[in-house]
């Protein structure tokens, strides 16, 4: 692929106290993310200096305003500088109010970018959702804070890796608010957007399994009810509409099912329901993928870090995966297969 044709992917930087600039810093040294996209990092020059420095890359930071003008250089990283962050609000391990609403400057410039067809797709390094809430801006994390830039009412958090793929009926939720949440329309709406995107992205006939909320399903209705009165008959509906869903199924079982590949992916009730066998699989090299919207979205599978930012020593390759990932999308929609 000639450099001038390769997508350009926007890459935020994220939490600045955390470990996104250095493993942006360690990603973009790979030469498979070159092979595959012009990368444009939107963030802080200090802090991607420092990352830099910290990696010992013998990278360059080259200053951009035109994501376009972005090369695949290798000795170099392109940055479209969108804050100049004091040391203090950028001191490892220690969020700040300054630096959540430096992260939510990255993550809504690059949803301007994607929207706009100035950039092909964006990656997303990790923030703290805390430090975003105390700088005013109000959101569960980035799924939600891009369904409403880009007006999406369906949306699905995916997590995928070489082995598993889950999506989410519910995300950022109270355990304890979960079963009212889980509705006929929600389930269906979560099958809908995994089986419409699975498509446009990844295969024509994606196979899905959909998740019991309780144990055992319900056990006839010992357990709860929702499993029969609301799960499945999402599932029926999906599957008059053609799609291949099966369920609901015990999550206690399934997941070995799936890894063995009877299924290209599950559909979960809740977070952890998905995100503990996910991680189990690929804690460093899972992406996560927000399904539904009219841009392309991955990002890290993984937190701040902040134990580890500024030793130099946090993995890099969910970050890869992330960023290669976007890169296959955005050529399957270039293609206009999606």
């Amino acid at each position: 692929m000639e450099s001038n044709t390769k997508p350009v992917i926007a890459v935020t930087m994220g939490d600045p106290a955390g470990i996104g600039p250095e493993i942006i810093v360690k990603a973009l040294v790979r030469p498979e993310i070159s092979a595959v996209c012009r990368p444009v990092v939107l963030g802080d020059r200090s802090a991607m200096e420092r990352a830099v420095q910290l990696v010992g890359a013998d990278f360059r930071i080259e200053v951009i305003d035109t994501p376009s003008t972005c090369t695949p250089a290798t000795e170099g990283i392109c940055l479209k500088p969108l804050t100049d962050l004091a040391l203090c609000d950028m001191e490892y391990g220690k969020p700040t109010a300054a630096g959540g609403d430096a992260v939510f400057r990255y993550i809504t410039e690059a949803a301007r970018l994607c929207l706009s067809g100035h950039v092909d797709a964006m990656a997303t390094a990790p923030i703290n959702k805390e430090a975003m809430n105390a700088a005013g801006h109000h959101y569960p994390g980035h799924t939600e804070l891009l369904a409403e830039l880009t007006g999406t009412k369906d949306f699905v958090m995916m997590l995928a890796g070489s082995k598993l793929r889950v999506s989410l009926v519910t995300i950022h939720e109270a355990l304890a608010e979960v079963p009212r949440l889980v509705t006929f329309d929600k389930v269906l709406a979560t099958i809908r957007t995994t089986h419409r995107d699975m498509v446009r992205y990844f295969m024509p006939r994606p196979r899905l399994a959909v998740l019991a909320l309780n144990p055992h399903c319900g056990e006839g209705g010992m357990f709860g009810k929702e499993d029969e009165q609301i799960i499945r008959p999402a599932v029926e509906a999906a599957r008059e509409e053609g799609i291949d869903a099966i369920g609901p199924l015990s999550a206690d079982t399934l997941f070995h099912l799936a890894i063995k590949g009877d299924y290209d992916a599950v559909v979960c009730m809740y977070h952890d329901q998905g995100l503990i066998p996910l991680k189990l699989l690929h804690f460093d090299d899972g992406v996560n993928v927000t399904l539904g919207l009219p841009i392309i979205r991955t990002s890290v599978d993984h937190g701040t870090a902040y134990n580890l930012a500024g030793k130099g020593v946090a993995s890099a390759d969910s970050m890869v995966a992330a960023i290669t990932m976007a890169a296959g999308m955005a050529v399957v929609r270039r293609a206009g297969k999606a």
